[in-house]
């Protein structure tokens, strides 16, 4: 068994990471995805363990008091966090997991974790960007232009990754991205 490596894969919204992680999982069926625990009421399909864990706010404050997460924050009314305990075992037992997370909550990850392996996901372009939340159809245009001020201000904090994805060809970059998994896995 090989050493247990934390990938932590930040993006803006719109750069494509969720479709990577999509589909990097199935070349890597031994890899764990780090299922974050959240306070916001279940939506539509969306499965305990699977999509999020569902915690009420009491809960919540107590792992985070507790330690129990490597980072967490409130968006929108919300908590949302990344518990402690499973990544501390994937590691451990020598296993990879992915860690798909914000830019804000990534720093926390890095000064918690150092020996991780930080991987920046991004549009080629602010044009691309938006024309890409544009094509998913789920935002209003308010949203759009929240999300692309945030991209502006995510995007300078690239530097901070091991590795930097310029997700403008998807194939390419999906075998960037499992490159990167195999040659730190080592």
């Amino acid at each position: 068994m090989g050493k247990g490596v934390l990938f932590v894969i930040s993006a803006p919204s719109g750069a494509g990471k969720s479709t990577l992680i999509d589909r990097i999982r199935p070349m890597f069926p031994d890899m764990l995805y780090s299922v974050s625990c959240t306070t916001r009421a279940r939506r539509g399909e969306e499965k305990e363990g699977v999509h999020y864990y569902f915690l009420d706010r009491d809960r919540f404050s107590t792992m985070a008091a507790n330690g129990g997460f490597l980072e967490w924050k409130e968006v929108h009314g919300n908590l949302y966090g990344t518990p402690a305990a499973p990544v501390k075992r994937a590691l451990a037992s020598g296993r990879r997991m992915i860690l798909d997370i914000d830019v804000q909550g990534a720093q926390e990850v890095f000064g918690k974790v150092p020996e991780c392996v930080g991987i920046f996901v991004t549009a080629p372009d602010m044009k691309t960007l938006e024309q890409r939340l544009r094509r998913r159809g789920t935002d209003s245009e308010e949203s759009i232009r929240t999300r692309l001020e945030n991209a502006e201000h995510e995007i300078r904090f690239a530097q901070l990754f091991d590795h930097l994805i310029v997700n403008d060809d998807l194939d390419r970059s999906v075998a960037d991205l499992a490159g990167i998994i195999e040659k730190e896995s080592e």
